[in-house]
């Protein structure tokens, strides 16, 4: 018999307050979150704003990166749930019901989403990024500022260990004045072949911690740790579902089941969660939006990566299972923006890539393709950006999901996407 869905309840504790001083004797600037009378609550960003970083505190060591061949168990999500759920409400704290209902009444809510933001070089790309970022609270209209930020993967590089959360994570990100949360990047949860931490812990300490506290990875800055229920879950916010799941630590192609018995690390549970995740939306005549968040992406044009055929098998599978496709697919890996249209059925589908979050190089295409381009009946290249750094802007009503593709060498005073593309909710058009 399967599980029931958990909706996940973070335990009431009082966070450390953060001390010190930041790299380079730097302290962030914005606001919190949460706030209130029952226990410890989330805490988003400085309360000061501060410049940019000019260097890092821990350089990164391990350049020599070199093409993992072994994938890793994924760890189980508190409760063990086949779906595990977190709330928009719940990672706002005892602000969460009053954050609800304020984006209900507005008719929308807008979030931003891009990876592989941890750059191994210097704060230098990953900081024009954030700056954009962090201007786009400045909307006048409140219905216009951002939610959260869903990460799309690779927080760190080259191997995920907690000294450089500080430098590629809490820094960079000390003035963005709201919740982010994500799914990790291969690179989050790879591991030396030497080192005696098993795979995703400092993402697990500092994404998916059971309240939120301060992590000593924060070097002293204030932001509290995400409280993810795992590293595969549903994030339920109005408007708006998000389905992630985590596709392991290979470089290519992406994993995200054992493959009918072929990947003996790992099990069917990711496929049965996105199975049961979207049977629910279907049960409850779910009208909102559904997003699929995967870090590597099934579609690519890239010269480096390209798709991952056998993941995007698996996750066609649990659609099929369930009678629900998603609204959109969104990922990152790479270092890039590409946005194909997939023709599924009768419906029109957006398979979103945007991996050019601050890391360097930038992904090259296959080539100077005029768009739109057919790769073939089902599939459509529809734009794509591979010389700039830049983030996706989302905006969800009750009729239509809007990715937008803004580029950071606009910068913060241009507010006009330089792509994107409104899917109708009920009819799943496009345009």
């Amino acid at each position: 018999m399967a599980k029931r869905p958990v909706h996940h309840h973070p335990a009431k504790h009082h966070p450390k307050k953060g001390g010190g001083k930041s790299g380079g004797g730097k302290s962030g600037g914005g606001t919190s979150g949460g706030g209130g009378a029952s226990g410890q609550q989330p805490v988003f960003a400085q309360p000061k704003p501060s410049p940019d970083p000019s260097g890092f505190r821990n350089p990164v060591t391990d350049q020599g990166f070199s093409e993992i061949q072994k994938l890793e168990p994924v760890p189980e999500p508190r409760g063990a749930a086949t779906e595990p759920i977190l709330t928009l409400a719940e990672v706002y704290g005892d602000a969460g019901a009053q954050k609800e209902a304020a984006i209900t009444a507005s008719g929308q809510i807008v979030f931003h989403a891009v990876g592989d933001t941890g750059s191994v070089e210097g704060p230098t790309t990953q900081s024009l990024v954030a700056d954009k970022l962090v201007s786009d609270f400045q909307e006048a209209n409140p219905a216009d500022v951002p939610s959260f930020f869903y990460h799309l993967g690779d927080v760190v590089y080259y191997f995920g260990e907690a000294q450089y959360y500080y430098d590629q994570f809490y820094e960079p990100y000390r003035n963005y004045p709201a919740p982010i949360l994500g799914v990790p990047g291969n690179h989050d949860g790879v591991v030396y072949a030497s080192d005696p931490a098993p795979t995703l812990a400092a993402y697990l300490a500092n994404f998916c911690a059971a309240q939120p506290i301060v992590t000593p990875d924060a070097g002293g800055l204030v932001r509290t740790a995400m409280i993810q229920p795992g590293v595969y879950y549903t994030f339920d916010a109005p408007f708006v579902r998000i389905l992630g799941l985590y596709s392991n630590v290979l470089e290519d192609p992406g994993v995200i089941s054992d493959e009918g018995g072929s990947n003996p690390a790992l099990d069917s549970r990711q496929v049965d969660f996105l199975t049961a995740a979207l049977k629910r939306v279907k049960s409850e005549k779910y009208t909102g939006a559904v997003l699929v968040a995967v870090h590597h992406p099934p579609f690519s044009g890239d010269s480096t990566h390209g798709g991952s055929p056998t993941m995007s098998a698996d996750i066609d599978s649990a659609c099929m299972a369930a009678g629900m496709w998603p609204h959109a697919v969104i990922s990152g890996h790479v270092h890039n923006y590409e946005r194909f249209t997939r023709k599924v059925n009768n419906m029109q589908i957006p398979y979103v890539i945007c991996g050019s979050g601050g890391h360097t190089p930038l992904s090259s295409m296959r080539g100077v393709f005029r768009t739109p381009l057919k790769i073939d009946s089902t599939l459509t290249l529809e734009s794509y950006d591979d010389t700039d750094f830049g983030y996706l802007r989302i905006v969800v009503t009750a009729t239509t999901l809007t990715i937008e593709h803004h580029p950071e060498s606009d910068g913060g005073v241009t507010k006009t996407p330089d792509d994107k593309v409104t899917v109708n909710l009920q009819t799943r058009a496009l345009s």
